[in-house]
């Protein structure tokens, strides 16, 4: 297989890319550290610059240092603004990682984590919780990320079978287009639901639109798990990945079992999306912007878009909150209404550059 690929020229090219990663690894981490120290001092609160650095400092290393914070800013930027910008790193790392590896799985810069209806069945356990759950207080976990979480997992389950079992070849537009179908069916289910409860719909649409103000530190110690197992289970798939780029028929004749992959790839950013959304609602367009930005930036290859879109996903929603509570202060924007104002047109003229080639 080895040889073959070189023939095609993947492998020849694999020193070369490899060599050339570091340097692109370290901006991605820059900009994801830039990004979370601005979006940790930024706020309307207006905390001292020196007194907050020193504050974290003091929490994380094993020093004994005094910020000359007040009692309530030190609460402020450890109980409130480090965990909101820790979860919208995890969940944006989370997004555009699934993002990248949809992409590659379906060989197309449109997919996103919400193509197999991973967004649908969430917003529909999402309403069912919020419509018949039990309060939450009732509960030792509350149920709407439980049950958005489920509602993920079930949809893409549901895609992933229907589609496999039509095409007996497992081809990824059957695939799609089952989970286009399953979309369309939860949100039906969806809206009749909120159509029979109305006095609920304002609390699902809050989740639908995008959230990140309830951010606590127990959403991050939820979150941190999954990113851990989806990106080292997706970083270890990008050299299959990079195969996989060639076609589908090509790459089972280098040896590749493509179904496999594809499964293993489908699962792991389901997995992920499915975790995000739990905890943040629906936020959109990340998986299409940053995926399709660094191949725009650093190339094609897996071996760099996969981990330079986790970090760059990081990096932008962080960003894009600051945005969400920052512009109209002190009230908040929903943070999947920022992500929409730059994804509805990167996306229009994403499918224009392919119209065109």
């Amino acid at each position: 297989m080895a040889v073959a690929v070189g023939r095609l020229g993947i492998g020849t090219l694999a020193p070369v890319a490899g060599s050339r990663i570091a340097p692109w690894l370290a901006g991605g981490i820059a900009a994801l550290v830039g990004a979370v120290v601005i979006g940790i001092l930024t706020g309307p609160a207006g905390l001292p610059l020196g007194g907050s650095l020193v504050e974290m400092a003091d929490r994380v290393l094993p020093v004994d240092l005094d910020s000359g914070l007040t009692a309530a800013q030190a609460t402020i930027l450890w109980e409130i603004r480090v965990p909101r910008v820790l979860l919208g790193a995890a969940v944006g790392w989370l997004l555009a990682g699934a993002g990248a590896a949809y992409q590659g799985v379906f060989r197309n810069p449109l997919a996103d984590p919400f193509t197999l209806g991973s967004a649908a069945g969430a917003g529909l356990g999402a309403t069912l919780a919020i419509v018949y759950g039990p309060a939450t207080g009732s509960w030792p976990l509350d149920p709407l990320p439980v049950a958005s979480f489920a509602g993920a997992l079930l949809a893409v389950a549901v895609s992933y079978v229907l589609g496999t079992g039509v095409d007996r070849s497992r081809s990824a537009t059957s695939i799609v287009l089952a989970g286009i179908a399953v979309a369309a069916f939860f949100t039906a289910l969806q809206t009749y639901v909120q159509q029979r409860n109305t006095d609920t719909v304002q609390r699902v649409y809050t989740w639908l639109l995008g959230r990140m103000s309830t951010a606590t530190w127990d959403d991050v110690r939820l979150v941190v798990p999954y990113l851990v197992v989806c990106s080292v289970g997706l970083l270890a798939l990008r050299r299959m990945l990079d195969v996989l780029r060639v076609g589908e028929l090509e790459a089972a004749a280098l040896g590749l079992h493509v179904a496999r992959v594809r499964l293993a790839a489908v699962a792991l950013a389901t997995l992920g999306t499915a975790a995000a959304v739990s905890v943040t609602g629906l936020i959109g367009f990340v998986g299409i912007i940053v995926p399709h930005t660094v191949r725009l930036v650093a190339g094609a290859s897996y071996r760099r878009v996969l981990p330079l879109s986790m970090l760059c996903g990081g990096a932008f929603l962080v960003l894009a909150d600051v945005l969400a509570r920052t512009l109209a202060s002190p009230a908040e924007i929903p943070i999947g209404v920022v992500t929409a104002f730059f994804g509805a047109p990167f996306f229009l003229l994403v499918l224009r550059s392919r119209r065109r080639a």
